[in-house]
């Protein structure tokens, strides 16, 4: 939440990160994962920004007193987007989510086994899905594709909230019916607002929805790891798999054997 212009973040912004064999950290900075979830502790950083883009918008809705969402959309079907999507579904909301990729897709599969419908934007368009099953009270906006923010405003209902947790380097412009979202949006209360990273909070958060997921949806946590790779030194292989691999989800690295 720093108003500085330069600052300073391990493995983000100007500072080296923790990738090492060996490191120290004071236990007053970490979060402990139990036992039962630990093949799946990796996911805890995608999981903390999906919480902090939710608990945001819970914060901010406080205003309204009144505030009881039923209906979400999640835009992007990646990590974060399954993760989101999940953690939405466990606060009992009826969840759409919406990418790029046509069906069959793993993550559509994924989803399906949560109860949230999945549809790909080469075929249905935000608005048209929004037609059938919005107006949406919240939307977590994680594509990379500016001009889709535009259209998730317009799919808002009355009180709703646009998180907004992708940065779109680029150019691109797009000619939008801006009267039409300027009068939607003070009209209806809406909110639009941008977040990125995660207070501790959010990843005590993240360690409470992964145990509760664990106890709705048994096993479907683990499915998202799909590509691990063994040891530091086959950063080579990590970094082409992040680039390369079809249909993977999570690729991590394996610093060390869990037992």
């Amino acid at each position: 939440m720093t108003t500085d212009d330069v600052y300073f973040e391990r493995g983000i912004n100007l500072r080296h990160g923790y990738l090492a064999e060996y490191y120290a950290d004071d236990e007053d900075f970490l979060v402990k994962v139990p036992a039962e979830l630990r093949n799946v502790g990796v996911l805890l950083e995608p999981a903390s920004v999906a919480e902090k883009a939710i608990g945001q918008a819970w914060e901010i809705q406080r205003r309204l007193k009144v505030w009881s969402p039923r209906r979400a959309a999640v835009l992007g079907a990646g990590t974060l987007g399954l993760l989101a999507s999940l953690f939405l579904r466990l606060r009992g909301m009826e969840v759409v989510t919406l990418g790029l990729t046509l069906p069959p897709y793993r993550n559509a599969d994924l989803l399906a086994e949560i109860g949230v419908p999945y549809f790909s934007t080469r075929q249905r368009s935000l608005t048209e899905v929004a037609a059938q099953h919005g107006p949406f009270d919240y939307i977590l906006e994680g594509t990379g594709y500016s001009p889709l923010v535009f259209e998730a405003m317009q799919a808002l209902g009355k009180n709703g909230v646009l998180a907004m947790v992708s940065i779109s380097g680029g150019d691109r412009r797009v000619e939008v019916p801006s009267d039409h979202i300027n009068q939607g949006f003070v009209l209806g209360n809406k909110v639009a607002f941008g977040s990125v990273n995660a207070s501790r909070a959010d990843f005590e958060r993240g360690v409470a929805d992964f145990a509760q997921a664990e106890l709705a949806y048994p096993g479907w946590l683990e499915k998202l790891l799909t590509h691990p790779i063994r040891g530091l030194e086959s950063y080579a292989q990590l970094m082409e798999t992040l680039t390369e691999a079809k249909n993977a989800i999570k690729v991590y690295c394996e610093v060390a054997p869990l037992d």
